[in-house]
């Protein structure tokens, strides 16, 4: 039953990877793509984890996988916030205000 629950957890989190490749795709500028990127990748990877994490039981290898999970949680999240602050900082400008200037 164990093996069940976890085997749709990580069926859930390869899910939401899926469809966040068709989501960076569907966006056509930088700001959008690399937020769509940043969430999905931050949610695939917890439901993923959570998922091995449920099949494994709690062992160390769990307590390893916890800690690595409370790395994505943090980092990924404050990678994708200097990426985006060094691009607006550095003047790169959204799609649509690029077409404004152009006219």
């Amino acid at each position: 039953m164990i093996e069940i629950i976890s085997n749709v957890i990580i069926s859930i989190g390869i899910f939401f990877l899926i469809i966040g490749v068709f989501g960076i795709y569907k966006f056509k500028d930088f700001y959008r793509r690399l937020l769509v990127s940043s969430k999905v990748d931050t949610v695939g990877a917890i439901t993923i984890l959570i998922g091995v994490i449920i099949r494994h039981g709690f062992s160390f290898f769990s307590a390893k996988t916890l800690l690595i999970l409370a790395l994505i949680l943090i980092l990924n999240p404050l990678t994708a916030h200097i990426l985006l602050r060094t691009a607006y900082v550095s003047g790169h400008l959204l799609e649509n205000e690029d077409n404004k200037k152009g006219d």
